[in-house]
């Protein structure tokens, strides 16, 4: 089978794209990845929350287009059931795919008010009600998953297709200064020291994509 594609929108702001990556590193798939021209209508809808649906990234995989991050997670998990994309164990299995699934669904507040933007530092940056519920809601899966599987990764000593889901929100919490401590913080370095994520935040800083001035949000004081 020909090398696979991977399709995204931008490295620097596409948490969505982001996680494609990680999943497809993560089952030690051969993919290039190919970015989007940004004038092309459904990757600006996607990076600004305004389609219906999330059609990227796709992977490209010989005949085969798959879309949708999750979908994208259990085709690779198919295809490469050794790579360990989820947990052996299967209660660490149903919870992997019930957090993968409510970072799926859910915390519609952060992704509004903290958009993803590698190439941003915002200190002091006002963090309202609705996001800072969010914010709560994970950490405290964090712990949770943490406290119970010992760490470093979510369920114990190698990442899976999780860590791969929430990777994006650790880039989040950085860029917009919040504040994390204890197995939460240690959590957050583990993912920004992971070799696949130094990858992308490099290309992300050499990306030459101009600025989308709807996700350059600014502090609020």
């Amino acid at each position: 089978m020909d090398q696979a594609r991977l399709l995204i929108s931008s490295r620097n702001y596409s948490s969505w794209s982001l996680r494609g990556f990680l999943l497809a590193r993560l089952a030690g798939l051969d993919f290039r990845v190919e970015v989007v021209n940004l004038q092309d209508e459904a990757a600006r809808a996607e990076l600004l929350m305004q389609a219906s649906s999330i059609r990227i990234p796709c992977l490209i995989h010989g005949e085969l287009r798959v879309w949708d991050t999750m979908a994208i997670a259990e085709y690779l998990a198919e295809i490469r059931p050794a790579a360990g994309l989820y947990p052996g164990d299967p209660t660490a299995r149903a919870r992997c795919r019930s957090i993968a699934g409510e970072m799926h669904s859910g915390f519609h507040a952060l992704r509004a008010s903290l958009p993803m933007n590698l190439r941003a530092h915002r200190p002091g940056f006002r963090i309202w009600s609705g996001p800072q519920a969010d914010i709560e809601r994970i950490l405290q899966i964090w712990r949770d998953c943490l406290g119970t599987w010992k760490g470093p990764w979510l369920f114990g000593e190698r990442p899976c297709m999780a860590d791969a889901m929430y990777a994006p929100v650790v880039t989040r919490f950085l860029t917009y200064d919040v504040k994390l401590d204890g197995a939460c913080a240690a959590y957050a370095q583990t993912i920004m020291e992971w070799a696949p994520m130094a990858e992308w935040i490099a290309a992300a800083q050499e990306e030459p994509e101009p600025p989308i001035h709807e996700l350059e949000v600014e502090a609020e004081f």
